[in-house]
């Protein structure tokens, strides 16, 4: 916790980004019964949103389930996938929060200020903070407010479905977070950036489950 109160003072909350050719979508997936972590990286030539390049990494979890520190967890993982890149994006969007986050420093802003690059956090559901329910029609959006701060935007992408979470990692500010957000949308609630990079970790943790099975059936027969 005094890492991330420390950290948290080096978050960027204004733009400091130059053309952003390439933006990259990161997410992770776990097994549960090896605590085993996947981490996926996608990028794309930006506007088009035509994949460039995707890394994966697999690495062992060292550090324990705690809420709130999931970023110590799950960031050691997510580095060394981006590490592996050779196309260096301009912009990256996580499926997580930033400064939407018990101490305003959650794993977008964590990513953000280890590797200095502008990323925007973009959540499938609510960790923290207050709103109203956003308007029914797609781009409609409603503050999301924590102890009366905002601290993301909660974006309806499409009409009559469930909204989603942007916050704050670092070097972009909000109101351009959800501009960018919105330029990565094609059609489905979740921007193609993260929901790509959602089905590229499940298939890595579904190949992984696969392969130990098929393991241990050989072992047996064996």
């Amino acid at each position: 916790m005094r890492v991330q109160e420390k950290l948290r003072a080096r978050v960027v909350e204004e733009d400091q980004f130059g053309e952003i050719r390439f933006v990259a979508g990161a997410d992770m997936a776990f097994d549960p019964a090896t605590d085993m972590a996947f981490a996926g990286v996608i990028v794309y030539r930006f506007p088009e949103l035509e994949e460039v390049e995707r890394s994966m990494a697999r690495r062992q979890l060292r550090f324990p389930y705690v809420p709130g520190l999931l970023s110590f967890r799950e960031s050691p993982v997510l580095m060394a996938a981006f590490a592996r890149l050779e196309t260096e994006p301009d912009l990256v969007l996580i499926d997580g929060h930033g400064r939407a986050h018990p101490r305003r420093f959650g794993i977008a802003c964590h990513f953000g200020v280890i590797f200095d690059r502008p990323t925007i956090g973009c959540a499938k559901s609510r960790l923290v903070g207050e709103h109203r329910e956003p308007g029914r029609k797609a781009g409609a959006m409603s503050p999301l407010l924590l102890e009366g701060e905002r601290v993301g935007v909660v974006l309806r992408t499409r009409e009559d479905v469930r909204p989603i979470y942007v916050t704050v990692g670092h070097r972009v500010s909000l109101d351009s977070a959800v501009n960018l957000v919105r330029r990565c949308l094609d059609g489905y609630r979740i921007p193609k950036p993260t929901r790509e990079a959602d089905h590229y970790v499940r298939e890595l943790r579904i190949a992984y489950q696969k392969e130990r099975v098929e393991k241990a059936e050989a072992e047996k027969e064996a």
